[in-house]
């Protein structure tokens, strides 16, 4: 079977370089640790008279991407408040280290292709030799907005994407479980069952169990903070 996903980076840093204006990036991946600062030995290089030589921390921890000031002469600002103690990023805040500003942004759907999962299902009966429609999965919010995934397994998972997951689905949503979901397509239908997830699995709004629901065409699924429509026509 052909990998469905590569390897994606959960969030992005953007900001300009202060000396020479140029557009820079540095890609955020799960289990990060890096340090922000005027001197070169930083993962993130700011040189300007007002930034530290080490002037602030990111760290991935428990699911989230951690902001933290390294007691620096000036302060870091989260969204225009200062930073005292650590506190969690999320998608389109701004970070301030006295001057030069950072946006921690998610990863956009631009940056990940469509991708399918490889194997033939039967056909139906409305279409002979074929499908009425593949069964698929469009992603309708979150950083994977727009992004359509065609269901040509019969089973498959549905999890946090992370450098190694071996769930054919991943998603960029750290409010999803590593594994979060599963389904399976049983006599010509589809079932999501909850794995267990700590944010639980909805359709249409309705809590999935272990005992599973049938999908109908149009449903939508929330994992975590990201929702999911089911279409199969």
């Amino acid at each position: 079977m052909e990998s469905t996903t590569r390897p994606l980076p959960v969030a992005r840093l953007k900001w300009l370089h202060p000396e020479t204006g140029e557009a820079e990036v540095f890609d955020l991946y799960e289990g990060v640790q890096l340090t922000i600062g005027r001197a070169s030995t930083n993962q993130i290089s700011l040189p300007h008279q007002h930034v530290s030589r080490q002037h602030a921390s990111i760290e991935y921890r428990d699911g989230m991407f951690i902001l933290s000031d390294l007691n620096s002469a000036n302060g870091t600002f989260l969204n225009d408040q200062i930073v005292r103690s650590p506190m969690p990023l999320m998608a389109g805040d701004k970070i301030r280290l006295y001057t030069p500003e950072l946006d921690f942004v998610a990863v956009l759907s631009d940056d990940t292709a469509h991708f399918d999962i490889p194997v033939t299902l039967p056909p139906t009966d409305d279409t002979p030799g074929g499908l009425v429609g593949t069964p698929r999965l469009i992603f309708l919010s979150g950083p994977q907005k727009d992004e359509i995934v065609k269901l040509t397994l019969d089973d498959l998972k549905l999890g946090r994407a992370t450098l190694n997951h071996t769930w054919e689905i991943g998603i960029q949503d750290s409010s999803v479980s590593r594994p979060h979901a599963r389904m399976t397509h049983v006599d010509s239908a589809w079932v999501v069952y909850d794995l267990g997830s700590a944010n639980g699995t909805r359709v249409n709004s309705v809590n999935v169990t272990e005992k599973g629901k049938v999908l109908a065409d149009g449903d939508v699924l929330m994992l975590g903070q990201t929702m999911i429509q089911f279409r199969i026509n």
